[in-house]
């Protein structure tokens, strides 16, 4: 069972079952642990939105929304996992590594924010990156579906 595990598969694009399964523990993740915070707070909200606050919880909402089509089509939804790493290490550098080389990140407002933003180890683990690299960034004419 586990040389299959690890083993590349014929469906998925030749992905390792380990990085599809991971890549749906992943979703689900973020469709119950994020998806039931922001849920929550969007319709339970009262009063009017400010500009920049709606504007990031309907980020994280649609986040939660695609997590939810990629625990059925994971490899299909591969570019929202990198967008949340691409924004969570730029955030980790532009917020967090500041405050904490200051020694200012303990006792902080952003040190729970930072504790989650460090998860993104996960994502990170779980992506098929040779997969990612052959289909995203070395593609050719002949490799690269047709539009449609």
């Amino acid at each position: 069972m586990w040389k299959t595990l690890f083993a590349k598969s014929p469906h998925y694009d030749g992905i390792r079952p380990f990085n599809i399964y991971f890549m749906r523990l992943i979703y689900i993740l973020m469709v119950f642990v994020l998806g039931l915070d922001v849920w929550g707070h969007i319709l339970t909200y009262e009063g009017v939105w400010e500009e920049n606050e709606a504007m990031a919880w309907s980020v994280w909402a649609a986040f939660s929304v695609l997590a939810l089509v990629g625990i059925f089509r994971p490899v299909h939804m591969i570019p929202v996992l990198l967008l949340e790493i691409v924004y969570k290490l730029i955030w980790l550098v532009l917020v967090a590594y500041p405050l904490w080389q200051a020694d200012r990140l303990v006792g902080s407002g952003l040190e729970e924010t930072t504790f989650a933003f460090i998860l993104v180890i996960l994502p990170i683990l779980a992506i098929p990156w040779r997969y990612v690299f052959n289909r995203y960034i070395y593609t050719t004419k002949e490799t690269q579906p047709s539009p449609g």
